[in-house]
């Protein structure tokens, strides 16, 4: 079987994939990206390939990897290419593409190469930096930008930008968009301090600094798109098959995407890509879809994680597949959560979000498991959660219900019976589990003390853990209460199917 390259892709033309066109190899480097994770080369690289097989951008990658070996050589015998396997649901209909992405010139080693890499940041038709090199990624880190590579990214980036300065003697128009994918709040704020530090510690010119500040535009962002990577031996083997060729750098990808970038119109004229996949979106403030995220889809993995596993559910798709507890989902969501959200959302929006939402958890094809979902529960729930209950009180002036019974699943998911090796584990259906808490401890000691009522006050009444005085929210203490027993009495699964069994005989 073939391997992929260049040479095969213009040779090959199987039905099952979309291949590169000749010219796609022939374009400029207007990007620079630091990072060859999966999750680049399943969102900035795919987008930008897709846009140049539209006409638009009509401009290739080079990326900078911090190391030599590893996915590089790969890149180099398959001439930048790679396949991206597109798995999921989108809009209730099931999505199956393969499209060979050639977005990537080249890929250069910071280690070994850092010479041509800034001969890059001094190219005419270079526009945009891209970053995905993990949240440790943006820190500061006190460096002289004249070693051969910096050792922090923003060393490097620093070094780009100066380099660049210097070829174009300060000119104004051949500034950069800037825009990190790094999952950090504020992430382009955050890094272009940094490198503004940086530059006062490394004594740069006053000249550059300004130009640092005035031609470049550090763009928050915020992507999201479960990007899995390289599949099992079987799967791959199998999609090889219908390819027609071997692939290093398969990459499997959800169907659904999300970038959001704050930016101005002239942001928005260079990432020209946004015309062509309505998931990315650049105006001045990205704020709702950051909430969005964390209340609805976060917010809701959340209070439905205690609920779904003590039902007997190991994975978000088998949750699904049951008609309660994709009901309770769904209605937690959209009934409880939207309307919490302290951010003005358009509620045809939010719905649409939340309907999105529902077909990834659906996606057959990854695999998203509860207990990890439960980690840090605390936490979530006072991150995601609080500020949403508060809000929908503040509104609404009523306990919401599936927010109440979500919140009683994790008192009773809190309950640990057992120790060891300083790991709390409570009892579900028969089976042990670890309760990966910080407050592990605390309920454990708590569920040896006090009954369901007492218990579920003392929780609510605590602001260390909430922030807030929980038991304060008219009828909520009440209502979890009630949910509490019912789950210690009933079982999760029963509790699950009495509840809509319940609403449907009010309802009629």
């Amino acid at each position: 079987m073939a391997s992929l390259s260049k040479q095969a892709a213009l040779a090959l033309s199987p039905s099952a994939v979309a291949m590169p066109e000749a010219a796609h190899f022939e374009l400029p480097e207007k990007v620079l990206q630091f990072g060859t994770g999966v999750l680049l080369r399943g969102l900035p690289d795919y987008l930008i390939d897709k846009a140049n097989r539209q006409g638009v951008f009509n401009g290739r990658v080079v990326v900078v990897k911090s190391t030599d070996g590893g996915d590089a050589t790969a890149f180099d015998r398959q001439d930048g290419l790679y396949t991206l396997s597109i798995r999921g649901i989108a809009d209730g209909q099931t999505v199956e593409e393969n499209v060979v992405c050639s977005a990537i010139s080249r890929v250069l080693s910071a280690k070994s190469q850092w010479a041509e890499v800034l001969r890059v940041a001094q190219s005419p038709e270079l526009q945009v930096v891209i970053s995905n090199t993990t949240e440790v990624g943006i820190q500061l880190v006190s460096e002289s930008i004249q070693q051969a590579p910096p050792v922090s990214f923003p060393g490097k980036l620093l070094a780009v930008l100066f380099a660049r300065w210097q070829a174009f003697g300060g000119a104004q128009d051949k500034g950069l968009v800037i825009v990190p994918t790094e999952l950090i709040p504020g992430n382009g704020t955050k890094l272009e301090s940094i490198v503004l530090e940086l530059a006062h510690l490394n004594g740069l010119d006053a000249d550059f600094i300004e130009w640092l500040e005035s031609a470049n535009h550090f763009c928050n962002s915020l992507v999201d798109r479960i990007v899995p990577g390289r599949p099992d031996a079987a799967t791959q083997a199998a999609l090889e098959v219908e390819l027609g060729y071997s692939d290093d750098l398969l990459t499997m990808s959800e169907a659904y995407l999300l970038w959001a970038i704050e930016g101005d119109a002239h942001v928005k004229s260079v990432l020209s890509f946004e015309q062509v996949d309505a998931g990315v979106i650049v105006q001045p403030n990205i704020d709702l879809f950051r909430e969005l995220k964390l209340r609805l889809l976060n917010g809701t993995h959340t209070l439905s994680c205690g609920l779904a596993f003590l039902s007997g559910f190991d994975t978000v798709r088998a949750a699904m597949d049951d008609a309660a507890m994709a009901g309770f989902i769904q209605n937690l969501m959209l009934a409880d959560l939207l309307p919490g959200i302290p951010y003005a959302v358009d509620e045809k929006v939010g719905q649409r979000f939340g309907m999105q939402v529902l077909d990834r958890f659906r996606n057959p094809y990854i695999e998203h498991r509860w207990l990890g979902i439960t980690l840090n529960y605390t936490m979530k729930i006072q991150m995601r959660n609080v500020p949403t209950l508060l809000h929908y009180y503040q509104k609404l002036s009523v306990a919401p219900d599936y927010v109440a019974l979500g919140f009683a699943a994790y008192l009773l998911f809190m309950r640990g019976t057992q120790q060891h090796d300083q790991i709390w584990y409570g009892e579900a259906n028969g089976q042990a589990y670890p309760i990966q808490d910080e407050k592990a401890g605390y309920f454990a000691e708590l569920w040896q003390q006090q009954g369901p009522a007492e218990l579920t006050a003392t929780v609510l009444r605590n602001k260390t853990l909430w922030g807030h005085d929980l038991a304060q929210l008219p009828g909520f203490a009440a209502r979890v209460e009630k949910y509490l027993h019912q789950l210690l009495q009933d079982g999760a699964a029963a509790t699950l199917a009495s509840y809509f069994t319940h609403k449907v005989s009010l309802a009629s």
